[in-house]
């Protein structure tokens, strides 16, 4: 099967869950559709579109469509699409909405269709129809539909920013600002000079991604950022780093690495 034959790879976003389930009930049943993936909000589909642009187009995550609600607390669907827009290979677009005031708008960011509640299955398999024409035709993100890209070229908006959610409202923090990284169960608390943030991503992972960025894990439950470090002080065999105010202890298990990649850090700095 060639890639432009290969079935559809799905992202449905809605923040109500009834009509998450019937978006997804009527992807699933649909022959040209491959995998789906759900996203309960803005925030959720940021995690997994900047996951998708990591892996590439022929990657595990990748989405050649996104199903988009339009009205959720925060980042809209509308603001949601904008961002896509700015990729490399930006996924196409189907606004699946209960409001019709949007429609202008939405095809001005090149939406492929506009679908309002309540879907009508009928309707609905032909916007499916129309993405997998536009897919075989070469204009969605599948591996040869788009000018290669190298490495270095390759941005998005998640590159420097961590999508976080404050008080309804999704709002973007330069990963440049965050100090260290505290783990609070399945969520990390993301430190900056100005406050801190919550957000629903293993510490393992954030320990993964931003490693080439410099961060480096100091103890089971915690990550700095090794520029941000002021002070490192041992005392009676026990090692602690300062970051601002900030006391942090550093694990017997993680000391002889830290030292190494701060000696490096400073040799680096030197040059």
């Amino acid at each position: 099967m060639s890639a432009s034959d290969a079935p559809l790879r799905v992202l449905a976003v809605d923040d109500e869950e009834p009509a998450l389930e019937e978006l997804l009930y009527l992807l699933r049943r649909d022959p040209r559709v491959g995998t789906v993936v759900p996203a309960a909000g803005p925030t959720e589909a940021l995690r997994r579109l900047g996951r998708a642009v990591a892996d590439g187009p022929d990657g595990g995550a990748a989405v050649d469509v996104v199903f988009l609600d339009i009205d959720m607390p925060g980042l809209d669907g509308l603001e949601l699409a904008r961002l896509l827009a700015g990729f490399a290979a930006p996924p196409l677009i189907v606004f699946v909405t209960a409001h019709d005031d949007f429609a202008v708008r939405a095809f001005d960011l090149k939406a492929v269709d506009y679908l309002l509640k309540p879907l009508r299955g009928e309707r609905f398999a032909e916007a499916v129809r129309r993405v997998a024409e536009l897919v075989r035709a070469g204009q969605g993100p599948r591996p040869g539909a788009v000018p290669a890209v190298t490495a270095p070229e390759r941005t998005n908006a998640f590159d420097d920013q961590v999508p976080v959610e404050l008080g309804g409202v999704t709002r973007f923090v330069p990963i440049a600002d965050i100090t260290h990284v505290e783990a609070q169960g399945d969520y990390a608390r993301l430190h900056t000079p100005h406050g801190s943030h919550l957000v629903r991503v293993a510490l393992s992972t954030l320990e993964e991604q931003w490693r080439a960025r410099g961060f480096v894990r100091i103890h089971r439950s915690r990550l700095v950022a090794l520029g941000r470090i002021e002070e490192l002080r041992l005392d009676g065999g026990n090692m602690t780093v300062r970051i601002g105010d900030r006391v942090l202890a550093v694990s017997r298990r993680n000391a002889r690495e830290l030292r190494d990649l701060l000696a490096r850090h400073a040799a680096g700095r030197a040059r």
